[in-house]
């Protein structure tokens, strides 16, 4: 992990990659909670039984929002800030799914800070590239840019 002790350090890592996170497996049992916690139950992320018939990969496939739910596990687990008081989530600019996610895959993010500029009181927004990469996969699980503001 890399310890940002300010936001001069973040500002000068402009354009830089952060760092990788270590992978994490989207089990079909995570793929069922986030379908029931988000009433997304479509047959294609939770019946098992169909997808062996149906799809492509014969699995069940992850949720793309759960793919990009999982971003502020990704950027913590690069990234330190000292002295925050808060950080919140200020939306995104672009997301995109290029690859579906196999039920029990695993996935880890590529952080890059493409922008940061100060923000009245005291806060810094910053706009994080997100690369969601699919253990032995050709493409991408999702390219993401998000936009976070701390504040000190």
């Amino acid at each position: 992990m890399r310890i940002l002790s300010d936001f001069s350090e973040i500002k000068s890592a402009l354009g830089t990659e952060i760092g990788v996170s270590d992978w994490i497996e989207v089990s079909q049992e995570r793929i069922n909670q986030f379908a029931e916690a988000t009433c997304d139950e479509q047959w294609i992320h939770v019946d098992q039984e169909r997808a062996k018939k149906e799809l492509p990969g014969g699995t069940t496939i992850a949720h793309g929002l759960l793919s990009l739910a999982l971003a502020p596990l990704f950027i913590r687990s690069v990234m330190g800030l000292k002295g925050l008081r808060n950080t919140l989530n200020y939306g995104a600019d672009r997301i995109r799914y290029l690859a579906p996610v196999p039920a029990g895959s695993r996935l880890r993010g590529r952080v890059t800070v493409a922008e940061a500029e100060d923000v009245p009181p005291d806060g810094l927004r910053v706009n994080y590239h997100l690369v969601i990469e699919i253990e032995g996969g050709k493409r991408p699980a999702c390219v993401a840019e998000l936009i976070a503001l701390h504040y000190r």
